[in-house]
């Protein structure tokens, strides 16, 4: 149990940068995070503040982070399957790759992207081309896990296929590497019941090195769904104990656990204690109580 790697998203203000990132994992007992260097819905972005980031590097060694398995998340304006926002979306993830090296963290989770009404197929070689623009002269160590999508609107990387057809096409394959999404696999036809017959599918269909982070979600929507409504861990139509056997399984222990549960009534976050129940591998049947009453006591 000492070396699972669990923790959840958590903020990063332009005040603190990554030393409230790290602080905030600390405080949910996390040994690993994820986080947006800025708001995921725009541009606006504070300069990196390296004596901070140093700061934030001996905070997470106290407390037993490894940068190495700390994930950044694409900001979501990032759209490379549509031709129309293309050269923006290039443009704005190289910045984010500097952004990300700069802060030394190695892992940058990335949605495909939508085709909007295009075609799967023209997403597809779209976001090939967006790829191999971005990385034709970069030079510096990040590599992007495209994220396993739900199928919701018009989303590409709904399935290993999908994934594999942009891994494949893109010539600087060996920076790209795949984050699965347990909510997204389930709205998107995966039975996580199943989940070591997704990861041998995943393994025949791309190879099981390339999964690099799992985000661990509940789901509040039934299986193929394509709705995309994360759920609180047990809360859902997934369930505790299949959510355990996936981050407990033994192909994927040396990988990264992300949570992007939702807040309790919108204001609480859950992770301290949806950690705890991990760790115990036990479902608290009073968690959203014990959130509220930790919160507002």
């Amino acid at each position: 149990m000492n070396n699972l790697i669990i923790g959840s998203h958590v903020g990063f203000n332009k005040n603190e940068q990554l030393i409230a990132s790290v602080k905030e994992a600390v405080s949910y007992n996390s040994n690993t995070f994820m986080f947006y260097t800025g708001a995921p819905q725009n541009t606006n972005r504070s300069e990196i503040d390296d004596f901070k980031t140093i700061e934030a590097l001996n905070i997470m060694k106290d407390n037993g982070i490894n940068i190495n398995n700390v994930i950044v998340h694409a900001p979501y304006i990032i759209n490379l399957a549509n031709p129309k926002n293309l050269d923006f979306s290039v443009d704005f993830l190289k910045q984010e790759l500097a952004r990300v090296d700069k802060l030394g963290v190695k892992y940058m989770v990335l949605h495909p992207g939508s085709h909007v009404s295009l075609g799967v197929d023209t997403g597809i070689d779209n976001i090939i081309l967006g790829l191999n623009r971005v990385f034709e002269n970069y030079t510096g160590n990040v590599v992007i896990l495209l994220e396993t999508m739900a199928g919701k609107g018009s989303e590409v990387g709904v399935n290993f296929f999908e994934l594999k057809r942009i891994i494949d096409g893109v010539k600087y394959s060996n920076r790209l590497g795949v984050c699965l999404d347990t909510c997204h696999l389930n709205d998107s036809g995966y039975d996580i019941s199943k989940f070591d017959q997704i990861l041998d599918e995943f393994d025949n269909i791309i190879g099981i090195d390339k999964i690099k982070c799992v985000h661990v979600n509940d789901s509040k929507n039934i299986l193929a769904s394509h709705k995309d409504r994360h759920e609180n861990i047990g809360l859902g139509t997934i369930g505790f104990d299949n959510l355990i056997n996936v981050i407990y399984n033994e192909r994927l222990m040396s990988i990264p656990k992300i949570l992007e549960t939702p807040y309790i009534n919108g204001d609480y976050p859950p992770y301290k204690f949806e950690i705890e129940m991990i760790r115990n591998k036990k479902f608290n049947s009073n968690l959203v109580e014990d959130i509220i009453n930790f919160y507002t006591k």
